[in-house]
C-alpha cells in the first residue's frame, strides 16, 4: 500500500467548489501543507494543452479530481450536451496528463446518478451499467461513467495507481444556492428562508415528494475521499454514502423545521420527481474501516447557518 505522506505535492482540481474546498480543509486538518491549487481562471480545465503544460510544470504526486460541471434536474436536463461535454473534457485531460506525468496516485469523483434508474436498491457497485440511465442527467452520467472506465483501463493495462469513488448526493458550505441550478437541499433551504422572511404562507416543492434520497455531508465526504487515497487501490470503484434514505416529503419538513418556517408545505406534482429512489451499498467501504459522522439534521443546520451567514437575503 502507497500511503500518503506528508511531503506528497497535491493538487486538488476544482478546489474551490462544494467538494475540493472541503478536501482541501480535511488535508489541512490532517497535517497536509503541499497543496497546489489553480483557479479556473489560471487554468480551464477543459484545454487539452494548457492541462499537459500545468502537469509538466508542477509535477504533482497526488491528485484529488473534484472539478465537474454540476447541477440539479433543471440545469441537467436543460444542457445535456454541456454536462457531457464539459465533465467529458475535464476528466480525460486531468486523468491523462497525470498518467503521461507519472502521478503516484489519483482519485477521481463520480456520482451516484452513474447508476440504472432502476438500480436495485441500495445500489452496489457491480449494478453499474446494468441498465438505463435516468434521462434528466444522462449527459452528466456518461461523462462521469467514461472516466470512471478510463481509470480502471490504465490501472489493469498500463499499472496507474487511479481509483474512483461514487459519492451519493451531497450538501453543505459552499453549495451553489441558486434556484435554478443547484440540488434540492440548497434548493430549499433558500425557498423556505425566503418564504420566511418575506411572511409568505406557503411553499411549493417540485414532485410529489415520494422519492426516496440519500444525503452525505460534504465534510464526511471529504474525510472518506482522503482516506480512500491512503487506503484503497482496488480496480474497482467505491460507493461512498451515509447508508440512510429519507423521502423528499420528509427532507422539506426537515429543512423547514431547521430554517423555523410556519407556512404551509405544497407539493407540485406537475414537476417532475426523477430517479423513485436512489440508496447507495456502502458496504465496502464500511468494511475498509469508514463510516458518515455527521446527522442529516446536524449537516442541514449547519449548511443553514453557512448559508444565513452569507447575507443575501437575511
Amino acid at each position: 500500500m502507497n500511503k500518503m505522506n506528508k511531503t506528497n505535492k497535491i493538487y486538488v482540481a476544482g478546489h474551490s467548489g462544494l467538494v475540493g474546498s472541503a478536501i482541501i480543509a480535511s488535508l489541512q486538518k490532517q497535517g497536509f501543507e503541499n497543496i497546489v491549487t489553480r483557479s479556473h481562471s489560471e487554468l480551464d480545465l477543459t484545454r487539452q494543452t494548457d492541462v499537459e503544460f500545468f502537469f509538466d510544470e508542477e509535477k504533482p504526486d497526488l491528485v484529488f479530481v473534484a472539478a465537474a460541471k454540476v447541477g440539479g434536474i433543471v440545469a441537467n436536463s436543460s444542457d445535456l450536451t454541456g454536462f457531457l461535454y464539459e465533465n467529458s473534457m475535464i476528466a480525460y485531460n486531468v486523468i491523462h496528463s497525470a498518467w503521461q506525468t507519472g502521478v503516484e496516485k489519483l482519485l477521481f469523483l463520480g456520482s451516484s446518478c452513474i447508476y440504472p434508474k432502476y438500480a436495485p436498491q441500495p445500489m452496489p457497485e457491480s449494478c453499474l451499467l446494468s441498465g438505463a440511465l435516468e434521462p434528466t442527467n444522462e449527459g452528466y452520467a456518461i461523462a462521469k461513467i467514461a472516466a470512471l472506465k478510463y481509470c480502471q483501463y490504465l490501472k489493469r493495462e498500463k499499472g496507474a495507481n487511479f481509483i474512483s469513488a461514487m459519492p451519493t448526493n451531497l450538501y453543505g458550505p459552499k453549495d451553489n444556492f441558486d434556484l435554478t441550478s443547484s440540488h434540492v437541499i440548497p434548493a430549499l433551504l433558500r425557498k423556505f428562508h425566503e418564504a420566511k422572511i418575506h411572511n409568505e404562507s406557503s411553499v411549493v416543492v417540485w414532485g410529489s415528494g415520494n422519492p426516496l434520497r440519500e444525503f452525505l455531508y460534504v465534510e464526511d465526504l471529504a474525510d472518506a475521499l482522503v482516506f480512500l487515497m491512503q487506503f484503497y487501490e482496488g480496480e474497482e470503484h467505491v460507493n461512498v454514502g451515509t447508508g440512510q434514505e429519507v423521502s423528499i416529503r420528509d427532507l422539506a419538513s426537515l429543512v423547514q423545521k431547521t430554517v423555523g418556517y410556519e407556512g404551509e408545505l405544497c407539493f407540485d406534482r406537475s414537476k417532475p420527481d426523477g430517479t423513485p429512489r436512489k440508496l447507495l451499498d456502502t458496504r465496502k467501504l464500511n468494511e475498509l474501516g469508514w463510516r458518515a459522522k455527521t446527522s442529516l439534521a446536524d449537516g442541514l443546520e449547519r449548511t443553514y447557518q453557512y448559508f444565513v451567514g452569507l447575507g443575501e437575503l437575511s
